[in-house]
């Protein structure tokens, strides 16, 4: 407890503010007309619904377990609802709702255990405080896009919005303008425990003045943030309780919600540099494309990441310059010859050939190839383990085991995937094939196709193809993000034509041909 608290309270002391006129012009107060004044009282079939479609889990003082409670319902569903309305009309959240007890898990399991420093401090809330939030974070999102509140570029926490869907944005972007014989530089911010030094008081200024939070609605905001107390519960032992004066909780409902507000005015800040961005959660990222000997606009570039650097340390954010990743894109012709270019963006140099984006890697000429082996090599890792248990499990168990350990890591932003060489989308075959024949205990010589149709997999070129599919068809349909529809504007013909409501597309131009430019997203 007092290693994650005197983490926070060093991170806080070292950033001390600076002149930063520029970054703070454009946090201006841009509330809309419309105010939230107070949250909606609720009705005993939504908390119903809630509670029972809730997950099970139990918070180590809950006094009564979350099983016997949801079995208690048809009692105790009046005295619930009486407490969950109760906090949302008068404003005030109880403080046995604001105890949190923080479990630290590992952050990777090769980590020494030992070492402090290599836990994460989520926290454990009561489960009615959990049932509580997320009725506030469903009238909050619904004022946020009613108003259009919303950063349009930022993919966290969001309906229809994914780390895929930021993906398939940045990517497409980066491949249209290699396309173009232009090179990309791709910058990954990193930020220290972001989540953990979040001034309150500068969080509810943005409630009130940036997103138009007034009122009991404001109050309730207050009441959350204050006197809240956390322990740190580990092997059976628990610490003493200690004040949590920053940040918000992360393993809450709210509070990815409340972060994202927190970080709204950023965006502005990088647009005043033409700078293209995105943002998922903490994870921030720049990118500018410019042509060969053009380096004016490597300069903005410079600027801009200084003054977001600005911003942060006057909103107690800590930007890990160590951290920061920075990668050069374009066409192999082009990237080859500025391998020893020497780009410097705030003390951040370009350091490697890939970087990990959001859990995908990305190399200079986004071919995809060393992601392919690193999920490959991952998966034929846990492939063998559960190989080893197989005949000691029934068939239901064992695919449950290979949806969770390999077929995830097989679909996840395979939509990327789209148009890459044969050989590649290969190596990722020959691991599907592996994981269906000890699922099915076929020999290794036997017609893979009857096992995939058996077990109704679709091999891995056409769950590719059905992934850019379904995210087509979302972003005609508005179930996408706004930037995902954008990028398929419909063909309205200058005339009349019998094709003009066939719901055709606009099919952009590209280059038949560029030597290290992947071209098949734009083509797909």
């Amino acid at each position: 407890m007092n290693f994650f608290t005197d983490k926070i309270d060093n991170i806080r002391n070292t950033i001390t503010n600076v002149d930063s006129t520029a970054s703070n012009a454009l946090v201006l107060s841009i509330a809309p007309k419309d105010k939230l004044q107070c949250f909606t009282t609720i009705g005993q079939e939504e908390l119903n619904k809630l509670i029972t479609a809730s997950k099970p889990t139990t918070y180590l003082l809950d006094l009564v377990p979350t099983k016997l409670l949801k079995e208690l319902l048809p009692v105790a569903e009046k005295l619930l609802l009486n407490i969950i309305n109760s906090t949302l009309s008068s404003g005030h959240v109880p403080k046995p709702f604001k105890l949190a007890v923080i479990k630290p898990p590992i952050k990777k399991p090769q980590l020494d255990p030992s070492e402090l420093a290599n836990y994460r401090p989520i926290s454990n809330l009561p489960f009615m405080s959990k049932i509580l939030e997320k009725i506030v974070c469903a009238q909050l999102c619904s004022y946020l896009q009613k108003n259009d509140l919303y950063e349009e570029f930022q993919s966290g926490f969001r309906p229809h919005h994914s780390t895929e869907t930021a993906l398939v944005k940045i990517t497409n972007d980066l491949l249209l303008a290699s396309d173009q014989g232009s090179i990309s530089l791709l910058v990954l911010l990193d930020r220290s425990t972001a989540f953990d030094t979040i001034d309150h008081d500068i969080l509810i200024d943005r409630l009130q003045n940036y997103t138009g939070i007034q009122g009991l609605a404001l109050r309730w905001f207050r009441s959350y943030l204050s006197d809240r107390y956390h322990v740190v519960y580990l092997n059976g032992e628990s610490s003493h309780l200690s004040p949590v004066k920053y940040g918000v909780p992360q393993g809450s409902v709210l509070g990815l919600l409340l972060f994202s507000i927190y970080m709204l005015p950023l965006g502005n800040i990088i647009r005043k540099y033409g700078i293209s961005f995105h943002c998922y959660a903490d994870d921030t990222q720049l990118y500018i494309s410019t042509r060969p000997g053009e380096t004016s606009k490597l300069s903005k570039l410079t600027e801009c990441v200084k003054n977001v650097k600005d911003w942060m340390t006057n909103n107690f954010l800590l930007l890990n310059s160590d951290k920061t990743e920075i990668l050069i894109i374009g066409p192999e012709n082009i990237t080859q010859n500025l391998v020893d270019y020497n780009l410097q963006l705030d003390g951040c140099t370009v350091t490697s050939s890939t970087v990990k984006n959001l859990g995908v890697i990305l190399d200079s000429n986004l071919s995809f190839e060393n992601h392919i082996s690193h999920v490959t090599k991952t998966a034929f890792f846990h492939l063998r383990n559960i190989a080893k248990l197989r005949n000691m499990l029934p068939v239901p168990d064992a695919e449950k085991l290979v949806h969770a350990f390999m077929t995830s890591r097989l679909d996840y932003c395979n939509a990327l995937l789209g148009g890459c060489p044969a050989s590649s989308i290969n190596k990722l075959q020959v691991v599907q094939n592996a994981v269906a024949r000890v699922l099915t205990r076929s020999r290794k010589y036997d017609h893979i196709t009857p096992t995939l149709q058996s077990l109704h997999w679709l091999p891995i070129k056409f769950r590719i193809s059905y992934k850019i599919l379904l995210l087509t068809y979302k972003a005609l349909n508005g179930l996408a993000p706004v930037y995902l529809t954008s990028l398929l504007p419909r063909y309205n013909p200058s005339r009349s034509l019998r094709s003009q409501n066939a719901g055709l597309l606009i099919v952009p131009r590209i280059a038949k041909s560029t030597k290290g430019a992947p071209v098949w997203i734009q083509n797909t």
